[in-house]
């Protein structure tokens, strides 16, 4: 039993925070799986973690810092290696004269401390912050410098080559180091900043990369032009793509295991005035389905949530814009209809998360596999439920509306603004009014609005315009986010869903028969207790989860 172990169990005990029986239990713990005191106490609930590091910043002498409120220089991470940073878990955060500041989980590792000395030259001074910070920080930071490095080196190798040769770059040519390794080291960066989408896009002086994080695309690096045919050439074998072509829009895709986890990349390239711009969508990883909790559905949703997702036929349509979680709610909603005794089979396109228990088909144009082809053989393999992962023309809908009315029950996306809208397209679609009321049996409208960073939170005065707006009778404190590192200094950290979700009942079910217009519907369906999509936002500014902006941004409309 080590001896700061010892003394940080007394320093607890004797502050009231553990009892000697959870320092037991707690050194029991570290000493079964190899772990110190702190973070044994820190998973059997026993401190929380600022408490913890009050007591070690006082064992140690050591100042704690919060990395996610402190500005890590880029030259102070460059110094030393993400290997030897990993090694030890620790970070450089500041570079001064001849003095190196470097936040550690353990500060007494005075083998780190001289590895850092050797490396760098530098004189280390040591601060305290959890290990999970200091990974976190370790992934963002290096995440960007080697990419960036590996920039560097595809310049200087091809230095020396004309740029209009180098567009003629062969296949053999760039499967080669540094153009692998800069690829693969913006794929893990996205990875880990959690990008949804990464754009590689050429400009009249530079080629820029940018990621979509929390639904808003940032400005990630940028490289000379020399870059862009060795990585454009490369991102096409990778999706198996024609990479003598470059007149025409290509699409691929392509599965690869990063860090223990399975991604699922789809490549859009497109000829633009200054060469080939690349999206590429990355689905997978470490997310999953979510829990009915975790969609943050409000009270009144919920109800109205079960009201349609408990019929024992019909069709549930999910409607919204791309991006804006329709089939993460409707993998959640096959989560909870997953059970041994009911054969669920889905149409997708694509199979964005693999599902024990359901039997998931991919859609393959190439070979005649389209929603509409795949729909009609699932109904030969006795469904219960059947998935489509969207209706995009009137075939499709044809065939899923038919589904539903003999005894099925069929979940499905559709793009429209709100739900009342999703009626109008089904009938613009070619299908029947009549059809359309019989098997419709609820839609769930929905929109993703990104939270106010917790780290960096404040509240302020709200104007008049802004009370005006949110229909606020007194002038209550509304939220914002100033900007902080673990934010990116955008005031916003992740992203909630809001909803309207339209209950289809009989008197809507007769104002669709009459061909009634989705102003009318919409009106109704508010009338039995539809929240719109601007009141449940409102809410949420009213909450302090997000602010006003974000209202506007996702639900402004011209009354």
């Amino acid at each position: 039993m080590s001896t700061k172990n010892i003394k940080l169990g007394e320093i607890l005990i004797d502050s009231g925070v553990i009892t000697p029986e959870q320092l037991e239990e707690g050194l029991e713990l570290s000493k079964k799986k190899g772990m110190i005191l702190g973070e044994s106490l820190l998973e059997l609930g026993f401190v929380d973690e600022k408490t913890l590091y009050k007591g070690l910043e006082y064992l140690y002498h050591v100042p704690f810092v919060d990395l996610n409120e402190t500005m890590i220089e880029k030259d102070a991470v460059s110094s030393i290696t993400e290997a030897l940073a990993k090694k030890h878990f620790l970070i450089p955060i500041k570079k001064e004269k001849k003095i190196l500041t470097i936040a550690m989980a353990d500060p007494l590792n005075f083998y780190a401390i001289d590895d850092v000395k050797n490396a760098t030259g530098l004189e280390p001074t040591v601060v305290l912050s959890p290990k999970k910070d200091i990974l976190n920080a370790i992934d963002r930071y290096y995440g960007s410098e080697i990419a960036e490095k590996a920039f560097e080196d595809l310049k200087r190798e091809y230095s020396n080559i004309n740029l209009a040769s180098l567009s003629e770059i062969s296949a053999s040519e760039v499967a080669n180091a540094p153009v692998v390794r800069l690829v693969n080291s913006i794929l893990q960066h996205a990875i880990k900043s959690n990008a949804s989408d990464i754009h590689i896009e050429p400009t009249s002086s530079n080629l820029k990369v940018r990621f979509r994080i929390d639904g808003q695309l940032q400005d990630v690096m940028s490289s000379s032009m020399t870059a862009h045919p060795a990585i454009i050439t490369r991102i096409k074998i990778m999706g198996g793509m024609d990479i003598a072509e470059k007149r025409i829009p290509q699409d691929g895709r392509v599965e690869m295991d990063m860090d223990g986890a399975s991604i699922d990349l789809r490549i859009s390239l497109l000829p633009i005035v200054y060469g080939e711009k690349v999206v590429i969508r990355v689905l997978g990883g470490s997310s999953g389905a979510l829990t009915r909790e975790q969609l943050g559905l409000s009270e009144a949703n919920d109800t109205l949530f079960d009201k349609i997702t408990k019929s024992p036929n019909g069709i549930i349509l999910l409607s919204g814009p791309t991006g804006s979680g329709k089939t993460t709610t409707l993998y959640s909603l096959l989560g909870e209809l997953n059970k041994p005794d009911v054969n669920i089979i889905t149409v997708e396109d694509p199979v964005e998360y693999k599902l024990d228990g359901i039997n998931q088909v991919q859609v393959n144009v190439k070979a005649g596999l389209t929603f509409a082809s795949g729909l009609r053989s699932i109904l030969r393999q006795d469904p219960d439920i059947i998935m489509i992962g969207e209706i995009r023309d009137g075939e499709t809908a044809q065939i899923a509306i038919r589904a539903s009315i003999t005894g099925h029950i069929v979940l499905s996306t559709i793009h429209t603004n709100d739900a009342a809208s999703s009626v109008a397209r089904l009938v613009d679609m070619g299908v029947e009014s009549y059809l359309v009321s019989s098997s419709l049996v609820g839609v769930v409208a929905q929109r993703l609005v990104r939270k106010i960073c917790l780290r960096c939170k404040t509240a302020y005065r709200p104007s008049h315009s802004e009370m005006l707006l949110l229909k606020m009778k007194e002038s209550t404190p509304l939220h914002k986010g100033t900007g902080c590192p673990a934010c990116n200094f955008t005031g916003y950290k992740g992203r909630m869903g809001i909803h309207e979700i339209l209950v289809v009942s009989r008197e809507i079910r007769d104002l669709i028969n009459r061909g009634a217009s989705a102003d009318q519907i919409a009106q109704t369906a508010v009338r039995q207790g539809t929240v719109t999509l601007r009141e449940s936002c409102t809410q949420l500014v009213l909450d302090g989860m997000t602010t006003v902006d974000e209202l506007l941004k996702v639900t402004y409309s011209v009354d």
